[in-house]
């Protein structure tokens, strides 16, 4: 469901009790987000006069153009208390990301926010791997947008995991690529979800398990594992193999 911000206007006294305590009045335009922050803004300048950020009480009353807003967050108190006719309205309010398309539900605008493509008119979201690229090409079966994602390979697949899914994909590159460093037996994609990881495939009597970089193997490290090319450098897919440090970041050879 798509949330509103609240918005107020008129003359109105604010007061604030807490670490900047004060008391003003003046004709401004107060600002009540979905997440119980409220701010008070005048004509000068961008910063707010008065605000309290995600509340942990919000009280607003309305009698006929007046209305009244109490915020508390521990010790800190906002109060704005309209003393004229004032202006009242609401409008829907999402998070604000990169458009990256067309949502082919309801056909508004699919946004980039953080780690997920969400629909501006439906609650349509779908939540994104670490290190993904969204791509301006969208998907042929569903019409998406699709993404690029590295786990040892580089794949581009479409945003929703149930009409690509990257634990399949993975496993298809990576399974039994390897062997275990602990028992020799090969190293199988497991996933939980869409999150594929690589266990041994002695399990219960081998319980060695590595989550996979984003990234692309580019080497080998001298214990037998792959080394991986992150956003962050190389490393080995354990990361805690003692033996990748000691030869010296960066001198893996050879896949």
């Amino acid at each position: 469901m798509t949330e509103t911000i609240r918005l107020f206007a008129g003359d109105c006294t604010v007061e604030f009790e807490g670490e900047r305590e004060r008391t003003q009045r003046g004709y401004v335009v107060v600002v009540v987000k979905p997440d119980r922050t409220v701010l008070v803004h005048d004509a000068d300048g961008y910063q707010p006069v008065a605000w309290l950020t995600r509340a942990d009480e919000l009280t607003t009353e309305t009698e006929g153009d007046s209305f009244s807003i109490v915020a508390r967050s521990g010790e800190q108190e906002l109060r704005v208390v309209s003393e004229a006719p004032t202006g009242r309205r609401e409008y829907p309010a999402t998070g604000a990301g990169v458009p990256v398309g067309s949502c082919p539900d309801c056909g508004d605008a699919l946004v980039r926010a953080g780690g997920e493509v969400t629909c501006l008119g439906c609650d349509a979201a779908y939540g994104l791997p670490a290190g993904a690229t969204v791509l301006d090409e969208p998907c042929d079966d569903c019409g998406l947008p699709t993404m690029r994602v590295a786990r040892g390979e580089s794949f581009e697949l479409c945003v929703d995991w149930q009409c690509d899914s990257l634990a399949d994909a993975v496993a298809d590159a990576l399974d039994g690529r390897w062997d275990c460093p602990d028992c020799g037996e090969p190293l199988g994609v497991v996933s939980r979800g869409n999150r594929p990881f690589l266990g041994c495939e002695a399990y219960p009597d081998c319980e060695t398990t590595f989550s996979i970089p984003a990234g692309e193997v580019v080497g080998k490290c001298p214990c037998g594992l792959p080394v991986f090319e992150t956003a962050t450098g190389r490393r080995c897919l354990d990361g805690t193999c003692d033996q990748y440090y000691e030869s010296g970041v960066g001198t893996a050879t050879g896949p």
